[in-house]
């Protein structure tokens, strides 16, 4: 009898369990705003853009890559990192910045996308920052000519320089989603 009292006391504990991951999946309006977790920072032009910091292997700093004939502009080569082939894109070239400069700041966050090292140059590395999932927002929804689909969501991350209730917007990025996209040619889905 007991048995009986303990089996159904789990079976409703897991029907709750997926009634309330159900919940808080149809709660994210796109079902892609990410969980709270830690994010790398970079810069890319005047904005700042957060990736998931398990899909980065490392940060280099930029070297000029062995650039591939016929390739599009914005995948710039390929280095070779201690004995595997690294392609490089320029996130700058990729997202339509409206300068790529390099210099001392440049550099290349190497990730790890499904099983494929890849580099990404971008203009500087800023933080990595842990937000809550109270503190990440929904993507915004865009008109069909903007491709949006790698915003994620929008971290509201506070100042702590002082300046009394100021946020600044971190863009949160699916970079996997977009090193795997169909444009980039760089690893099959």
């Amino acid at each position: 009898m007991e048995m009986i009292a303990e089996a159904s006391q789990v079976a409703r504990h897991e029907t709750e369990r997926a009634n309330a991951a159900a919940a808080a999946s149809a709660a994210g309006s796109n079902g892609r705003t990410p969980k709270g977790g830690e994010f790398l920072t970079f810069r890319l032009g005047a904005e700042e853009y957060g990736i998931d910091i398990l899909r980065v292997q490392e940060i280099r700093s930029y070297e000029h890559p062995t650039r591939i004939a016929n390739a599009p502009a914005f995948i710039k080569g390929v280095v070779n990192l201690r004995g595997v082939i690294v392609p490089i894109i320029d996130l700058r070239l990729k997202l339509g910045c409206d300068s790529a400069e390099y210099n001392t700041f440049t550099v290349v966050v190497v990730l790890n996308v499904r099983g494929r090292v890849v580099g990404a140059v971008v203009d500087s590395v800023s933080d990595v920052l842990e937000l809550s999932r109270d503190e990440i927002k929904p993507a915004p929804e865009m008109n069909s000519s903007i491709d949006a689909s790698y915003i994620t969501g929008i971290g509201a991350v506070k100042n702590h320089q002082g300046e009394k209730g100021a946020e600044r917007m971190l863009i949160l990025m699916d970079i996997e989603g977009l090193m795997s996209s169909a444009d980039m040619g760089l690893i099959g889905n």
